[in-house]
Order: structure tokens, then sequence, then C-alpha cells
């Protein structure tokens, strides 16, 4: 599966008012009865073991600063991520904290030759200056991660 970064659909931005921050990924899938929930749980529900070993790096260094670490296996979260909303077209994924303000949008629609176009939408707020520090730091795994995280769509 190709993933290729995009331009965030300008509506998304309500999502999150005031974010500085906002990116956007897109692939095509070719499993014809995804929806957005079986999405967002084939891409955020399980990850590449160096992205749960970057993941616990990063919760073992945010800790002492109050940064919330992921809430995997909670029922009302998709992987570590809380659930805002769903509908079968998209899912709204999400966190308020002290630092930044995240969220997450997988968005599933119809593509050509009953296939499925998948996009991944990240907004961020930050709040403060280590907010933006934070930001700064993960912005280039995010990237690599997302693109990953995406592939696995199509995975069993």
């Amino acid at each position: 599966m190709r993933v290729e970064a995009v331009a965030p659909e300008p509506a998304l931005a309500e999502l999150l008012p005031g974010a500085a921050y906002a990116d956007a990924y897109r692939a095509v899938s070719e499993l014809r009865s995804l929806d957005a929930p079986s999405a967002a749980r084939r891409i955020m529900g399980r990850s590449p073991r160096w992205v749960r070993a970057l993941m616990r790096l990063r919760n073992a260094l945010v800790a002492p600063f109050g940064l919330k670490p992921g809430h995997e296996g909670d029922p009302d979260h998709v992987g570590i991520f809380p659930v805002l909303s769903q509908s079968p077209g998209c899912v709204i994924l999400g966190l308020d904290d002290r630092h930044l303000d995240f969220r997450v949008a997988v968005e599933v629609v119809p593509a050509p030759g009953q296939r499925r176009r998948i996009t991944v939408t990240t907004l961020v707020r930050p709040h403060n200056l280590w907010g933006r520090i934070y930001l700064k730091l993960i912005l280039p795994f995010h990237r690599l991660i997302v693109a990953a995280m995406i592939a696995q769509a199509e995975k069993q």
C-alpha cells in the first residue's frame, strides 16, 4: 500500500480550532468492506515493534512533565487514543492535555474499483512552551509512524 502526504481537508480544522499543526496522509485499500472504525482499529490498534518501543520511550521521557500516557485496552479507546466520535465514514480520536491538545481523524470513503481511500489527519494545538517543544521533537517521528501505521490497514 502506497502512503502519500496530502493537504488536510479545511473542514477538519473545526475539530481543533487554533491548531498550530496539521497534516494528512492518504492510501488506497483493496478491502471493499473497510469502514472508518475498522480502519482506525487496524491503523491505531496495533503497532509495529519499533513504534511500540518509541512509545515506551516517549512515555518514560514525558511522565515527569505530566503528559498523559496512552490507555491501551480501554474500550473507549482505539489503541492508546480516546474515541471522541465515530461513524461509518469517520472516527475522531483525541486528547486534551496540559501541554497540548490533539485530534486524529481516520476517514474512509469509496475509491474507484470498489476500493477504499483512507485518510488520516492529525491536528495539534500546543498550550505552552513545553507543548511547542514536544511538538517539534516528535514531528520527525510522527511522520514516519503515521505512514507505517496506515500501511497496516490491509493487514489482518
